[in-house]
């Protein structure tokens, strides 16, 4: 995954079904419309921007990585990539699984510590991230029939652009905008989403993931 703000704070998941995977066929590629969702700026009946907002200066064309009213990229298309070699998910022990999600944390705190001066702009952008990653949360629970569970394996493969060599965080654009996410999108298969049993179990994970939370923030 791209790790440009990346803070994984945002939990597990609500609930709905969906039909089971599709089936597809080498060569194959499917255009799937995401529904619009909620991102976490509040919303009334008008348009939120932060263009420009309370006139700071980095925030000029703010809007226009992922598109108007598309804060969280909840409304980006999906276009599954078909390869030759099928993606399958692998079980890996959960200290590795941790160690790489904190890498990726610790790495954001230090895009947005570093690269982003107005504390107003921090909060944005981390609102922002955090909105990507509750339409993730949402792809896992299955909450539509039109989106799938997966990631964008162009954005993915610039990982390696985000550091340089000295170690220095890179000043590079890196070639795309918020609204290619998913243009290249590689769906593993292997998960045990099954339509009758994922909804009460997904529920309860969420369920006992946000007791944790709460147990936590309240020491």
């Amino acid at each position: 995954m791209f790790a440009a703000p990346t803070v994984l704070f945002v939990s597990l998941l609500a609930l709905t079904s969906v039909a089971k995977p599709l089936s597809y066929r080498r060569e194959q590629a499917l255009v799937l419309r995401g529904a619009p969702l909620l991102s976490l700026q509040a919303r009334s009946n008008d348009s939120v921007s932060f263009n420009n907002y309370n006139n700071i200066s980095q925030l000029q064309g703010f809007d226009d990585f992922n598109g108007k009213d598309n804060f969280n990229g909840g409304q980006n298309d999906q276009t599954i990539v078909i390869k030759e070699v099928e993606k399958k998910c692998e079980v890996v022990k959960i200290e590795i699984v941790q160690q790489k999600l904190a890498i990726l944390q610790e790495l954001a705190k230090r895009i947005i510590t570093e690269q982003i001066c107005d504390v107003q702009v921090q909060t944005i952008v981390l609102q922002q991230h955090n909105g990507a990653l509750q339409v993730f949360r949402d792809d896992i629970q299955r909450k539509t029939v039109t989106r799938q569970v997966g990631f964008d394996e162009q954005v993915a493969s610039k990982f390696s652009q985000v550091v340089k060599e000295d170690g220095t965080l890179s000043v590079d654009d890196n070639g795309f905008s918020g609204s290619d996410v998913g243009k290249n999108l590689v769906v593993p298969s292997g998960n045990n989403w099954d339509d009758s049993t994922g909804p009460a179990r997904v529920q309860a994970a969420l369920d006992a993931s946000e007791s944790a939370l709460n147990s936590t923030s309240s020491q």
